[in-house]
């Protein structure tokens, strides 16, 4: 199956508030629920030639940290790691925000 840009949908506001949910009950106050990545990045990386979109990989960092990769990936179901790949993202918390019902 190739990557069309068209993968994944909207999706409604209930599951989505209940799915984040389940996650923070299930975790210890204080650790990452949610990473921001600017307009200007995610901009630079699906303008890459021949990217459809992008993925996300769960990370590590050196500190046992939770942390997200975004890299674009081409029709051929590929990561384009030889582009842009992104992380400094702002970690949720502190970066949260006002209470929604996705993080609180």
């Amino acid at each position: 199956m190739a990557f069309s840009g068209k993968e994944a949908e909207q999706f409604p506001l209930g599951t989505a508030a209940e799915w984040t949910a389940r996650f923070r009950d299930g975790i210890v106050s204080g650790t990452t629920i949610a990473h921001f990545f600017g307009k200007s990045i995610i901009t630079d990386i699906l303008a890459q030639e021949g990217c459809m979109g992008i993925r996300a990989y769960y990370a590590l960092d050196a500190d046992n940290k939770r942390q997200l990769i975004i890299v674009g990936a081409d029709a051929n179901e590929n990561d384009m790691y030889n582009g842009i790949i992104a992380e400094k993202s702002s970690p949720c918390p502190p970066f949260c925000g006002g209470g929604n019902p996705l993080n609180s």
